[in-house]
This record gives structure tokens, sequence and C-alpha cells, in this order.
């Protein structure tokens, strides 16, 4: 039975309800992340592609 994940939003989101935003949910080993308007769609980047991520959007 896969685990539940518990997902947080952005710091930079908006408020409202309606506002797309990105969320991450962390596993002992694993970072997840995803898209608030597409909920089912997650990414599970490796620590190589998620540190080159942060540099783009920096």
């Amino acid at each position: 039975m896969p685990e539940t994940l518990q997902w947080q939003k952005s710091s930079f989101s908006g408020g409202a309800p309606d506002t797309n935003c990105l969320e991450i949910a962390a596993t002992p080993t694993t970072l997840h992340l995803r898209e608030s308007d597409t909920p089912a769609t997650t990414l599970t980047p490796t620590p190589t592609a998620l540190t080159a991520l942060l540099a783009a959007v920096r």
C-alpha cells in the first residue's frame, strides 16, 4: 500500500485557493514535486536534477 504524502505549498504561492503553485512532499529517501492544477502528475527528481532545477529558477 503506497504511503500518504503530506503536500506543502510553496511560500511564493498566492493565498487564493485557485492559485496554481508548486507543492512538495518528502519521504525519508525521496522528494516529490507536483503542480497544484495537475496533482495526479508527480515528479521525483534525483538530487542532481533538483539542484539543477533550483539553480535555474533562481
